[in-house]
């Protein structure tokens, strides 16, 4: 599809004062470099046993290179290009002189004035190339403590869920298609409220699921803001063999977000859409490198894997036989991309990553979680919040999609006119405090 010209709204940026941005830029992120720094130092003793001498200097020189790029975000200084050899390297450089030539009057690029989804993502690449330069724990994930912890903290949440899953799936197989629709409407809306978990949000602080929301869905009903989730239904259903035979079954993308509780209700309603014959295929989309605090990638997904399978909890451990079994019959499958990690808006995805794109317009539904990907589906923009979902997108439709995302962002379009000016008067912060939520949906064949 050839990309839809829309005139853009400035970017959200911390430029304005003020702004959820400006306060995420001048307090959000540098905390989490301070605890990236401090997880750094405490595995001091780790980098010794494992690698000796080596090892310290190692978490000297990656300690050094952190405090440097902190001091240069709260003093606004230049964004300095990449100097790592990665494979996406080049591209990052790119996108930066492409910021720098669209500044005005020459000015450098630098943190405080520029687009918030760039010097974001920006700073979550620089912490990798800290330790990409600091060879031999250039593999060392700074992020992984904090995400073990959201994981074990929020195991009676796991528990529930998996219980009321599995319970769900003895019942399943007398189910008519009423009822059906009724049990991933639900886990739709579970897998929904999953995303509140977010480490980088609460800039790494305890930020876990403590109960099951399958428990309080019909109360967090009135807090969805679009509900497009009859027309995910139709998707799901409009894959069928001709003459009505029984249906074949779709493959579904689930572009992921947080992992923990949010990943297990994923994981969960993927099993759903399997053992329904809804589905024939999965595949999961992490990212490559740690992002973003407690991003999934693909360490985080094996472990969770394993975890579920190991639980001394007899529903959980059966759901974990289970998502193992349907990844070693690659009716599940993880896949990562460079392109999940670059601060490019999606509808630059074509030109940018075609492999990825083309991969994507293979599937029958893409499922995009979370802020993050909502921000980058949008441009994470000034835009009118009643402009059509579909419109912001910008051409960006390999396939039918649907975003689930809770509100953690000024950005939000496709609702009613009047409805953003009565929430403003109810809730001064209802598109940051992940309060709201929206199950969002786009098609290729609805009329951009």
């Amino acid at each position: 599809m050839e990309s839809v010209q829309v005139k853009c709204p400035p970017s959200l940026s911390p430029k304005y004062e003020g702004s959820f941005a400006y306060l995420t830029v001048r307090d959000r992120m540098p905390t989490i470099l301070t605890k990236v720094i401090d997880t750094i130092h405490r595995s001091k003793n780790n980098f010794f046993e494992k690698h000796g001498e080596e090892g310290v200097e190692a978490e000297k020189r990656a300690i050094s290179f952190l405090s440097k790029l902190r001091n240069e975000l709260q003093t606004d200084k230049p964004v300095l290009p990449l100097t790592d050899t990665a494979e996406d390297t080049e591209t990052w450089n790119q996108y930066m002189q492409r910021q720098q030539e669209l500044m005005e009057e020459s000015k450098p690029v630098s943190w405080f004035k520029s687009p918030w989804l760039y010097v974001e993502c920006y700073m979550y690449r620089k912490i990798q190339e800290a330790l990409w330069l600091s060879p031999p724990i250039g593999d060392f994930d700074v992020f992984k403590e904090g995400k073990l912890k959201a994981f074990f903290e929020s195991q009676r949440a796991i528990m529930s869920l998996c219980t009321h899953w599995r319970e769900t799936l003895t019942s399943m197989g007398d189910a008519n298609e009423k009822q059906l629709k009724e049990h991933f409407f639900k886990f739709l809306q579970v897998a929904l409220w999953g995303n509140k978990c977010d480490l980088s949000i609460s800039a790494g602080q305890d930020n876990f699921q403590k109960t099951s929301p399958v428990d309080t869905l019909s109360d967090l009903q009135r807090f969805i803001l679009v509900d497009d989730s009859d027309k995910v239904w139709s998707v799901l259903t409009a894959v069928q063999s001709p003459l009505g035979a029984e249906r074949l079954g779709a493959r579904v993308d689930v572009i992921l977000d947080n992992a923990g509780f949010e990943l297990v209700t994923d994981l969960v309603l993927a099993d759903l859409l399997v053992s329904s014959g809804l589905a024939k295929e999965v595949h999961f989309h992490g990212k490559s490198i740690p992002w973003f605090v407690s991003d999934v990638n693909k360490h985080d997904f094996d472990w969770t894997l394993t975890q579920t399978t190991a639980a001394n909890h007899r529903h959980m451990s059966a759901c974990g036989v289970q998502w193992k079994r349907f990844m070693k019959e690659g009716v599940w499958s993880y896949h990562d991309h460079p392109f999940w990690t670059l601060p490019h808006e999606f509808c630059d995805m074509p030109a940018v990553a075609a492999d990825l794109y083309s991969t994507l317009q293979a599937s029958d539904l893409l499922l995009f979680k979370g802020d993050l990907n909502y921000r980058r589906l949008t441009g994470d923009r000034m835009w009118d919040h009643t402009l059509p979902f579909e419109r912001v997108l910008r051409g960006f439709q390999p396939a039918p999609l649907c975003s689930l995302r809770t509100l953690k962002a000024n950005v939000q379009v496709g609702l009613q006119p009047g409805q953003a000016e009565k929430l403003a008067a109810q809730d001064a912060e209802w598109m940051t405090d992940g309060k709201y939520a929206v199950i969002q949906f786009s098609s290729p064949s609805r009329e951009q």
